[in-house]
């Protein structure tokens, strides 16, 4: 394996709720043959993922992703963003 390699695996988002009121964003992630679903508080920046089996491999890039876009993202509309590792 030459050292330049890096894993990727590609993470499909779904944005199921959206509230600017409260400062939320709901929705579901799939990664590999994991799939969570999340809230992003992004006024306080809080985000939870559920469930637990395997949210430390998507907590970080999710986090990442949702802070970087978060005012671009629509309940209905479908994303994705680049995992760094093999899931």
């Amino acid at each position: 394996m030459s050292s330049k390699y890096l894993p990727e695996t590609i993470a499909y988002v779904r944005i199921t709720k959206q509230s600017w009121q409260l400062g939320k964003i709901e929705g579901e992630v799939k990664a590999a043959a994991y799939e969570w679903q999340f809230q992003w508080h992004f006024r306080q920046g809080q985000l939870l993922v559920q469930p637990s089996l395997g949210r430390a491999l998507i907590f970080e890039p999710l986090g990442r992703f949702l802070e970087r876009c978060d005012y671009q993202l629509e309940p209905g509309g479908d994303y994705q963003f680049t995992v760094r590792a093999d899931l």
